[in-house]
């Protein structure tokens, strides 16, 4: 929690020059007229010679503070009080020192700091600086006074000098007192809207020593962490015992400058639950502090554990739906092959001619058959992987093998799209350490998907290769594309990319299936894709065998697949 700083005056200039400035100049004016006034009007030769010339030289410091107005600052208020006191001790020497007429004005650098310092930083400086300067000009005065003739008994001179320098101390005492009144409330205004927001804050605050003894406590506690008890028994003594280890590892890893976050039991109510975070406080005095906030945290730590006991039972459930259809393997394709079987001896008339109409739909049911036959294989073996029951058959074989089956299955899909089909192998035996049947399925999962969504006169192109101990194969084809935001979905099971029609293509399976028997073998399946320009996937495996005796890679060679000779790998 960041302070709350306290509001900072940014008028102290207008409110505090206009009566300083002020007071300078009805002091100047007041002070003329009184010289004037008071020559004429004291009896005997009056007011006269040094000491009118000494009361007139009072009236300068007057009209010095008017300068204030144009510019204020330490620097101008200091050297106006260096005016104060330059005259104050010009008057001592020309009216007789401290027993002249004129020894009231001894006390006005004392008013004068009084005033030039009122509700500024170092006003308390100014203040020592002008008695100070009153001293020196009450001892240059003495001075005067021993070495001189004692001034002439001006009675009224006299009562006008103490009745004004005491008229200025208590302007100056009254300005400075009303500075300070104000500084002072504003000070508790400030103090008090802290405290009230403290006070109000939705969690409780507290101010902890690294002995987590509790100094402060601001706010609205927790239901289950009462104030009280927190402060006559510390906060340690507060938390259920299970849990007081991790609250005092928290506290140690705030106190070296992290911030934690930990969830808390309390003694007093088990059920509920609290959290509290901790982090260091810099504190004015320099001591070592901890501040943190606690909040009830039951509602979240009820949904957490809802959702905990959620994603548990669909787990739990998915499991058991895969583990079904693991299972329900021989089940599920017993039938379809019956079916399957019977509809090709009519498709091929073994017992004798059909009718064309039963003929046509002896193929439908064929076609039908053997499409969703491919479809319950994925699904099972997408079951299989989930229930963690598929398993792996290596053997080391040539990995080209592998991909010639797979093209010269897809060969016929793509000659009546009229997509172009080529492959990029070794001209070297591809040993591998891998299961035959997974290589193929994903082969022929990454081919039927290319040559599917490639449009006529594309292509799809196959590249194979051993990087190191990893073997490479590349599906890329110039066909749809596939959008940035449909990337990320893309390899999770019935995620199809593109509008309704291309969807309508597949289940979304294909992709999916490859990516897990890639990752059973310990690689990985990864898309780049342009939309409207194409796609390439790549799968690294880790099954290449580098024998110490096998030739050198004689370089790769395009090996194009004929129609006749997809058919004769076909049959």
């Amino acid at each position: 929690m960041q302070p709350i700083p306290a509001p900072t005056r940014t008028d102290r200039r207008p409110r505090d020059l206009p009566a300083l400035t002020a007071s300078h100049a009805a002091w100047a004016v007041g002070t003329a007229l009184a010289a004037l006034a008071l020559r004429a009007i004291e009896p005997g030769p009056g007011l006269s010679g040094p000491a009118f010339f000494g009361m007139l030289a009072m009236a300068v410091p007057g009209l010095a503070g008017l300068t204030l107005l144009w510019r204020d600052g330490a620097r101008a208020r200091l050297a106006t009080l260096g005016i104060w006191s330059l005259a104050s001790a010009i008057t001592a020497l020309l009216s007789g020192g401290v027993g002249g007429s004129l020894s009231g004005y001894l006390l006005m650098p004392v008013a004068a700091g009084l005033l030039l310092g009122a509700g500024h930083r170092g006003g308390l400086r100014l203040a020592l600086l002008g008695t100070a300067a009153s001293g020196l000009t009450a001892l240059i005065g003495m001075a005067a006074a021993l070495m001189g003739d004692a001034g002439v008994a001006l009675p009224f001179t006299a009562a006008f000098t103490a009745l004004s320098a005491a008229g200025a101390m208590a302007v100056a005492l009254k300005l400075a007192w009303e500075r300070r009144e104000e500084a002072l409330v504003e000070a508790q205004a400030a103090v008090d809207r802290v405290e009230a927001v403290l006070s109000s804050q939705p969690g409780l605050t507290l101010i902890l020593d690294p002995n987590a003894r509790i100094l402060a406590a601001y706010g609205v506690p927790p239901i289950s962490l009462p104030v009280a008890p927190l402060l006559a028994d510390g906060l340690i003594a507060a938390i259920h015992a299970p849990d007081r280890q991790s609250l005092t590892t928290a506290l140690q890893s705030a106190a070296n400058g992290g911030e934690v976050q930990v969830r808390l039991t309390p003694r007093t109510a088990l059920d509920r639950r609290v959290a509290l975070l901790v982090r260091r406080m810099d504190s004015p005095d320099g001591e070592p502090r901890l501040i943190a906030q606690a909040f009830d945290a039951t509602e979240a730590h009820v949904r957490e554990v809802a959702l905990d006991t959620a994603r548990a039972e669909a787990e739990a459930t998915s499991r058991s739906k895969s583990r079904f259809l693991a299972t329900m393997s021989h089940e599920l394709r017993t039938p379809l092959n019956a079916v399957l079987g019977f509809a090709d001896i009519m498709r091929q008339k073994l017992f004798g001619p059909l009718p064309d109409r039963y003929a046509d739909y002896a193929e439908s049911i064929h076609s039908a058959g053997g499409h969703l036959l491919d479809l319950i294989n994925d699904v099972l073996d997408v079951s299989k992987i989930e229930a963690e029951r598929y398993q792996l058959s290596l053997e080391r074989f040539d990995a080209r093998e592998v991909l010639s089956d797979a093209m010269a299955l897809v060969r016929p899909q793509a000659d009546e799209g009229a997509v172009h089909l080529s492959a990029v192998l070794p001209a070297v035996p591809l040993p591998v350490d891998a299961d035959r049947r997974a290589l193929k399925q994903i082969a022929l999962n990454l081919l039927s998907n290319a040559v599917k969504f490639t449009p006529a006169e594309g292509s799809v192109t196959v590249t194979v290769e051993g990087v190191g101990p990893y073997l490479e194969l590349i599906v890329a084809d110039t066909g749809t594309g596939i959008a940035p935001e449909d990337l990320k979905r893309l390899g999770r099971p019935f995620e199809q990319a593109g509008g309704g029609e291309q969807r309508a293509q597949g289940t979304g399976l294909g992709l999916s299936l490859a990516r897990a028997l890639s990752e059973l073998h310990g690689g990985r399946l990864s898309i780049e894709s342009t939309l409207g320009e194409g796609t390439a996937v790549t799968v690294r495996l880790p099954v290449h065998r580098i024998g110490a005796t096998e030739a050198e890679h004689a370089g790769a060679e395009i090996i194009a697949f004929a129609p006749a000779a997809s058919q004769t790998l076909d049959s």
